[in-house]
């Protein structure tokens, strides 16, 4: 079920208002969260439930032993079951033909030619968010940060729970399991303000994301056909499609969540004003980025052995963030221009800041403000060449196409699958997003609008919703999902 679907727009009034008459009842509501978790998740493909249900009672079990366990070799054999259900299932659905395809390409190098086939596979939506959700329980308890629950129905919705089950944030357990063992009231500022994130969602996806969608689609989905000026405009363009849409999502998740009492972590934060990639990762997919810190990173020894050995953590992470987002030598790539880019942010820190304080560019200056956002900007496009293109060899046929200026004959807007109006009407939608942001991040758009008398508060919503039915895009099933059900 999408957020921007017709069966969502029926599916959470129905459920916001009965969640509201059960949730007094702390067990009949979480009970009512997990049962409408399912429906929402089953929506999709019923089929796929057990894979949650089978990870959630692995982890519940695994969790009440650790608990109890003291031996330090049976602990591990505990976690080691944990690690292998989730990852297992992980790996089988989004790595197995992968590891084929790499497998007979490795000896087709060679002269060797073998005759293994693909398996049809397909791709329960979420897998990757509720895999690491679920582990992260395990993990800390198995350090001993967390204490398992013995409420069985509690965790089983901590792990389903719907506004963020099938693309985050993901949450860890030290902070929203204890949310379903608390009980709220009905507050009427809290769930305007969910509401009201929720419909800045929708717009980010439905007005931007999916309008900017049709010529980035357009684009990389023609390679031959386009040269290096539209190859230029639709990678700007998935830029900002990326974000929306994730970032649209994640508003959603944590708007519909407030507006029942719980309270989400924030997974985004205007990461495009970002001066450097490593501050770009501070507020990009902030979830996922922090469960890499603490989950990957510093297991593999972060910063404790030396600046040689940081780099090398730092740059395995990157690439497998790029393996966890899709099972291609192309997100492979991605994630490797992020991790040597980090790597080269961290060993010349020192050299740079000094270069370029003595030519007066510095952080602390408009000028040079700029100047990092831009360059930094430009960095995370190149990447995204990789993360969006079909193949590898599209991605280096884009690359090749704007770095030799390659021109063609076509024009950039109408040959390119957008009519005029569409153009710069994103044009204009993204350059209000952006201004809406650089204002909210000084003052509270919410916070401002609530002090408004009625009149203007209700003229804003109208105008809001209109401009949402009649400015949103509403395509098939492969234009308006969200980007990150594929992850």
């Amino acid at each position: 079920m999408f957020f921007n679907s017709l069966d969502f727009a029926i599916f959470f009034p129905i459920v916001f208002i009965l969640y509201w008459i059960f949730s007094q009842n702390l067990k009949q509501r979480n009970a009512f969260i997990l049962i409408v978790s399912y429906i929402f998740y089953g929506w999709w493909n019923w089929k796929f439930l057990s894979l949650i249900v089978i990870s959630s009672f692995v982890d519940y079990f695994v969790g009440r032993r650790l608990g109890k366990e003291e031996n330090q070799k049976k602990r591990k054999g505990l976690l080691i079951l944990s690690l292998f259900v989730n990852l297992g299932f992980l790996i089988y659905f989004k790595y197995f033909n992968f590891f084929i395809e790499s497998f007979v390409d490795a000896f087709s190098l060679f002269g060797k030619e073998l005759e293994i086939s693909t398996l049809d596979i397909i791709l329960p939506v979420g897998i990757s968010f509720y895999t690491f959700q679920t582990l992260s329980y395990t993990v800390d308890i198995y350090k001993k940060k967390f204490e398992p629950t013995n409420d069985i129905i509690a965790f089983f919705a901590f792990v389903a729970f719907f506004p963020q089950l099938v693309a985050g944030p993901i949450e860890r357990a030290t902070h929203l399991l204890p949310q379903f063992f608390e009980k709220y009231k009905f507050n009427y500022q809290q769930v305007k303000s969910g509401l009201l994130l929720m419909l800045w969602g929708l717009f980010k996806k439905m007005v931007i994301a999916d309008r900017v969608a049709l010529l980035v689609n357009e684009t990389y989905n023609n390679v031959g056909s386009y040269y290096g000026m539209e190859f230029v405009i639709g990678t700007i363009f998935f830029a900002f499609q990326i974000y929306c849409d994730f970032s649209g999502y994640s508003d959603i998740a944590i708007g519909a969540s407030r507006t029942m009492g719980f309270d989400l972590m924030k997974n985004f934060d205007s990461p495009y004003f970002s001066k450097s990639i490593t501050e770009f990762w501070r507020r990009w997919h902030i979830s996922l980025s922090t469960w890499f810190r603490d989950y990957v990173y510093i297991p593999l020894g972060g910063s404790r052995d030396g600046k040689y050995r940081t780099y090398l953590n730092l740059f395995l992470v990157f690439l497998i963030s790029g393996i966890w987002h899709g099972a291609a030598m192309t997100f492979v790539i991605w994630g490797a221009v992020h991790g040597v880019i980090i790597v080269l942010e961290k060993a010349t820190g020192t050299f740079r800041k000094s270069i370029f304080q003595k030519i007066k560019l510095t952080k602390k200056n408009i000028v040079g403000r700029l100047f990092f956002m831009i360059v930094t900007f430009v960095i995370v496009c190149f990447a995204w060449i990789f993360f969006r293109a079909n193949s590898l060899a599209d991605a280096f046929a884009i690359v090749g196409k704007i770095f030799t200026f390659d021109k063609g004959e076509k024009t950039i807007i109408s040959e390119i699958g957008m009519d005029s109006p569409n153009f710069y009407a994103a044009l204009i939608f993204i350059a209000l997003m952006i201004i809406f942001e650089i204002i909210h991040k000084r003052k509270s758009m919410v916070v401002t609008l609530a002090k408004q008398n009625i009149l203007v508060r209700w003229s804003f919503y109208i105008i809001a919703a209109l401009i949402l039915v009649t400015f949103g895009i509403y395509g098939s099933y492969d234009e308006s999902q969200f980007i990150y059900f594929q992850f």
